[in-house]
């Protein structure tokens, strides 16, 4: 593996900075988790391109900040609008690395249309379900605040289920041996099993008093 010094110089400089404008679930250290699995992922495909797999994973959340539910998109249309980028890779790879991070939700219909898509997407899967818990806590808190404690973390729990526990969405669509995930998962549907259980630990790790 080897990826463009003055890339990842660029990246650092301009693109990472932008992060700071996202709330910490969709922050610096989640974007460098998500370059670290998906380095992972590429590690077992051969004749990948690891400028774009880095290029991907670093701008996949780029947009979250200005619409989380369509940041998909808009972080796809902010990496196809860097100009910047024509200096590292031609207009065809621009196009699919603009794909990738639009395919990348687990939620989207359908699969990613190129392996790149399938990279991100599968590293963008959680695997501490502590940060999994507090980031539903933030997102619940932020939409909802004029939920009472119990109705926040009811929220929390029932969407914890619709996602990762039995025929949750994001169960599906696993496209590389992923053992951290699984393990996620599985500790997630004990953690979520026991509404009052739940409610214990969700108060321990957010840090409510």
């Amino acid at each position: 593996m080897e990826i463009d010094k003055k890339l990842i110089e660029y990246i650092d400089s301009n693109v990472f900075p932008s992060y700071e404008k996202n709330e910490w679930g969709h922050g610096i250290d989640h974007i460098k988790e998500v370059i670290r699995r998906s380095i992972k992922f590429a590690d077992t495909v051969e004749n990948i391109d690891y400028n774009m797999v880095y290029t991907i994973a670093a701008y996949h959340d780029i947009g979250h900040y200005i619409n989380p539910k369509l940041h998909e998109k808009i972080s796809a249309d902010m990496l196809y609008a860097d100009k910047n980028l024509k200096n590292f890779f031609n207009d065809e790879q621009i196009r699919i690395m603009a794909e990738a991070v639009e395919d990348h939700r687990s939620s989207i219909d359908g699969e990613p249309r190129s392996i790149y898509g399938k990279i991100v997407s599968s590293a963008d899967r959680p695997t501490v379900v502590e940060k999994a818990i507090k980031r539903t806590y933030t997102y619940t808190l932020e939409h909802n605040p004029e939920y009472s404690l119990d109705q926040i973390v009811e929220k929390s729990r029932q969407h914890l289920i619709d996602k990762f526990c039995k025929n949750g969405y994001a169960r599906e669509k696993m496209y590389f041996e992923d053992i951290e995930y699984i393990q996620f998962l599985k500790d997630m549907e004990k953690i979520t099993k026991d509404a009052s259980k739940f409610k214990k630990e969700y108060i321990k790790i957010v840090g409510i008093k």
